[in-house]
């Protein structure tokens, strides 16, 4: 942010403000969405005050701070959180704003609503030199590393965006230019010679044309300009030249160079979220046209093309010599050497997911199952690696080899003969299909699709179809712009090719940069439009069939690419929701795969899961959980998963009795997959009490606690998910218990995937509020394993053992001693209290409050310096940390001369504050601190000079009688101080 600030943003002539372009707005756009969002991605170090505020003149006013994190006092705001030296983190005096941190930032964007740009327009304009203030002059210290970090990230990513339009460009290798230049005086025979004025040469960098000095016939350079290639520099610069070239009717595409032989990837931003506007990619290594594709040159001859010379690919084998060669190589014989090179060859190419008319199959795998949907599973897939070619290779591949060959020179008739031959070959065998790469018939496939010839186009996709299921073969069809022929065939009017084009994408856009092309080129509208049919008739004719047999084809497609954050809402803004709602009422299983596949996938956004409630789909995927089709029941099952993390989904779900399927399917726990999305589903429907106890009654806890022991991760996490959510009912307890679950939950704390954790701890946390529980826990050295986990570099690890050591420390029979016996163990827990953060700092507090239950452990955290530590905590604006943080204090009180500490540090007036909260929990533990802290006099002064008086009047007459009792008893032992004072002072 600071570079880009300096060096890439444009500028106006006088250098005051910010020009209106589109490389300021695709910048500026960056920032925006980066600001917005960082306090939810980085709570911690949104809440790192700057060494310097960031300053400007906002077009906001004090009404629009409406958060109640803010004062608003007339025309001013200021916020209720300051830094070490008292100064609001944000101060509004219109029309200056001053904001200390990215917290404050964040939710300024947040109030600005449709003024967002606004702000981050004239804040800049003014901030010029943005992370100077956030850092100050020096290096940023520890705390403020990570931060550095994030901010260097940003700006890596905006210098990306302001050279976007370079690298669009692309750039010419030295080693192009040389064969270029080669090819213009051996084979046409228009250039004499090129010599370099320079004599310097670059191992990364071709001599840039206006130092080269082109001489040809009768003519000479006299002018220093920059072209694409050296033909067009030539003809431009020599007449000479231009007439010889045209006299041979020189193409200058024929020249290599021509074709971006190196091409510039723009940097992928797909994950952001971002609404930056797309740019065109230019295709590469595309081949030429063939020859008989051109009007009026229909019967032509096809003639290998410049290129095909120069890649050496129109020399044919006759039989004589492919058998002479091997012969040669039968006599190698091949040592352990070779045969690892051939494993490496030919391994881990072909993976499952291959979509073809005769099955259907799932573009995923176990990802599916994950909460939040992922672009990792092939992204992006490894660059190819051409090792040598084994000399045991089956006759199969120098067959399709000799055919390709003969492909690119044949003509229409002799062109459809090759292709069904070439499908004659199993081409799911990996060798077929790297046989067609290697002698470069991917190049002639995907130029066939470019022919008028219907039977072509169909063939060449056929087969371009089944070997897209190889990750090398795919990655080649996308960088030979074989996506882009592929959508364009979408508007065919030729059904079939619609299918088998829709069917390639699918299997094509398995990595970032294939879904990315899909969209960048219209694909996505295209094959939501495939989906406009009506399968729901009693009777399909011919032509029905056929167009469910697109919109087949389109879900499947759409199944791949919804893998893409920025392809859901494409598919969204294309109206593909209502039109999957009608697709999910089909009674076709291979219809229903990919619906519900692209449903599931694209459910982990909100704006579908609200979508797939209110078009009723939830009715629809409770009924296909029953089916007999396992994959099917998988997808279901996993789109609830996702969806249920809506309360009224979770309560759809019960209503259309779905609760009673997802524990049937329980019983399949051979199927990993299934088990995986079904025990998902169980999970989050859990949360809500009145499916728990759907759950008791068909039985499911038994059967969950079974499935404890020899389960993958990802089964493992939601079973104890699962039972975490359903110990909210006491009578779960018991049964837990009596099922043998307790052990094996124990036995989990000693793993190490951070999902499984924080979900185990919850739930034997839970499990700890039965008394009867609590001494299995302990005998099992439950809660030491718990303790441990505060060492966990995970905060959400942290907080759940923190949460879970709560209820055992207060149900165990000795739990002061207990809690001694763990070396180090109160040293620990106390300086967790310098985490940033939050709900780790509440439960670590909650523990505290706890643990000062014991004079004897409260006397070791007070020697450990808990007071300090528990009063720098008091000036969060957070409800949660103020409950226990307020508890905390409470507790710690009670030792020794804490009270007085406590007021000595500053604690006592931020809680004061603490009455203006809107949370009657905060209100109870608040005024039970309060009245801890008015034993002391000077904290009592304090308190009435805050306003405590009035803000506890109000709250004596409440209807908690422990918020009423510590209230009134504060109000006493102020009022007694007040007395004395009198008393004092009037003899």
């Amino acid at each position: 942010m600071g570079l880009t600030i300096s060096r890439a943003v444009q500028w106006s002539s006088d250098g005051d403000q910010l020009e209106n372009s589109p490389l300021n707005n695709d910048i500026l756009t960056e920032i925006l969405l980066f600001t917005e969002g960082f306090e939810d991605r980085h709570p911690q170090e949104a809440s790192i005050p700057f060494c310097e505020p960031l300053q400007w003149n906002t077009s906001l006013e004090a009404a629009d701070f409406t958060s109640d994190i803010y004062n608003t006092r007339g025309e001013s705001a200021v916020s209720l959180e300051c830094d070490d030296k008292g100064r609001p983190l944000l101060q509004l005096s219109p029309p200056a704003i001053t904001v200390h941190s990215f917290y404050h930032l964040s939710n300024l964007l947040k109030l600005s609503k449709d003024k967002k740009m606004k702000e981050v327009w004239a804040c800049l304009e003014v901030n010029r030199e943005p992370i100077k203030k956030i850092f100050g002059p020096i290096s940023p210290t520890i705390h403020k590393g990570k931060l550095f970090s994030i901010l260097h990230q940003l700006d890596e990513k905006l210098l990306s965006i302001a050279v976007r339009p370079i690298t669009r460009e692309g750039r010419l290798s030295p080693a192009a230019v040389n064969t270029e230049v080669d090819l213009l005086k051996r084979e046409n025979r228009v250039l004499k010679s090129v010599h370099y004025t320079s004599g310097l040469h670059y191992a990364y960098f071709p001599p840039s044309p206006s130092l080269l000095d082109c001489r040809v016939e009768n003519s000479s350079m006299t002018k220093s300009e920059v072209y694409k290639d050296i033909v067009t520099l030539l003809k431009n610069q020599s007449p000479h030249f231009a007439a010889a070239a045209d006299e041979q009717d020189f193409a200058i595409q024929d020249v290599p160079s021509a074709k971006k032989i190196l091409h510039v990837e723009t940097v992928d931003v797909e994950e952001t979220g971002q609404t930056l506007k797309s740019y065109d990619h230019e295709e590469k290594n595309v081949p030429e046209k063939l020859a008989w594709n051109k009007p009026g040159s229909r019967n032509k001859k096809l003639e290998p093309s410049l290129k095909w010379k120069n890649l050496g690919l129109t020399s044919f084998y006759d039989e004589e010599e492919e058998k002479a060669r091997r012969s040669r190589e039968s006599k190698k014989s091949p040592g352990p050497a070779s045969e690892n090179k051939k494993k490496a060859n030919f391994s881990g190419s072909s993976l499952p997911g291959c979509q073809s008319s005769q099955k259907t199959k799932s573009p995923g795998g176990a990802d599916d199952f994950s909460e939040s949907s992922s672009e990792d599973e092939e992204d992006e897939e490894k660059p190819e690696r051409r090792a040598e070619i084994p000399t045991d290779l089956p006759s199969e591949y120098w067959q399709i080899q000799k055919l390709v060959k003969y492909l690119k020179g044949a003509n229409q008739t002799a062109t459809v003969i090759v292709l069904c031959t070439l499908r004659d070959f199993n081409l799911v065998q990996e060798t077929c299909q790297l046989a067609i790469r290697d002698v470069g018939g991917l190049e002639v496939l995907i130029n066939l699709l470019d022919t008028d010839d219907i039977r072509c186009n169909i063939g060449s996709l056929k087969i371009l179809r089944e070997i897209s299921c190889n990750s090398l073969i795919r990655q080649t069809i996308a960088d030979l712009g074989g996506l882009q022929t592929m959508v364009s065939i979408l508007d065919t009017p030729v059904k079939e090719l619609k299918c088998l084009a829709a069917e390639t994408i699918a299997n094509v856009a398995k990595f970032r940069r294939a879904r990315r092309t899909v969209r960048q080129y219209g694909g996505i509208k295209r094959l939501v439009e495939l989906l406009d049919c009506l399968p729901d008739s009693v009777s399909l004719s011919a032509e029905q069939e056929r167009d469910a047999d697109v919109a087949r084809c389109g879900a499947l497609a759409l199944w791949s690419c919804s893998k893409s954050t920025r392809n859901k809402e494409s598919i969204r803004q294309a109206g593909g929701i209502p039109l999957l709602a009608r697709l999910l009422k089909s009674s076709q299983k291979n219809m229903l795969i990919p619906v519900v596949g692209t449903l599931q996938e694209c459910a982990s956004e909100k704006s579908y899961r609200i979508a797939i409630q209110t078009e009723g789909m939830i009715e629809d995927l409770v009924k296909n959980l029953s089916c007999d089709n396992q994959e099917l029941q998988m997808h279901c099952a996993s789109a609830i998963f996702k969806c249920a993390e809506d309360k009224h989904t979770r309560d759809l779900v019960r209503q259309y009795d779905g609760l009673k399927p997802l524990v049937m399917l329980l019983n399949k726990a051979e199927n990993k997959q299934l088990l995986a999305a079904t025990t998902g589903a169980i999970w989050k429907c859990s949360i809500s009490l009145e499916n728990v106890a759907k759950f008791q009654e068909y039985r499911a806890l038994e059967i969950l606690v079974g499935l404890l022991k020899d389960q993958p991760e990802e089964v493992l996490v939601n079973v104890v998910g699962a039972l975490g959510e359903c110990a909210q009912i006491s009578e779960n307890l018991a049964t837990i218990r009596k099922s043998g679950g307790i052990q094996p939950l124990v036995k989990l704390l000693s793993g190490t995937n951070q999902a499984l954790l924080v979900n185990v701890t919850k739930a034997v946390g839970a499990c700890a509020t039965d008394p009867e529980n609590m001494p299995i826990i302990d005998r099992l050295d439950g809660v030491r394993l718990l303790w441990s986990l505060l060492k966990n570099p995970s905060p959400d690890v942290q907080a759940s053992a923190a949460w879970a050591i709560c209820p055992c420390i207060e149900n165990a029979k000795d739990a002061g001693e207990m809690v001694r016996s763990f070396v180090g163990g109160l040293e620990l827990i106390v300086n967790l209290l310098k985490s940033q953060n939050k709900d780790v700092l509440a439960s670590v507090c909650a523990a505290i409050a706890k643990i000062a239950k014991d004079v004897e452990n409260l006397a070791v955290i007070s020697d450990h310096g808990v007071v300090p530590m528990l009063a720098n905590l008091t000036n969060t604006v957070d409800d949660k940390l103020r409950r226990y943080l307020a508890e905390a204090i409470a507790c710690c009180c009670m030792w020794g001369s804490n009270c007085v500490s406590f007021g000595e540090a500053g604690a006592v007036a931020p809680l004061v504050h603490y009455l203006h909260s809107k949370d009657p929990l905060v209100h109870q533990a608040t005024a039970r601190a309060l009245f801890e802290l008015s034993k002391d006099p000077n904290n009592c002064i304090t308190m009435h000079e805050n306003g405590v008086v009035k803000l506890l009047l109000i709250m004596i007459g409440s209807t908690d009688a422990i918020l009423q009792e510590a209230a009134a008893s504060c109000v006493a032992n102020i009022r007694c101080l007040a007395l004395a004072n009198d008393k004092a002072k009037n003899g």
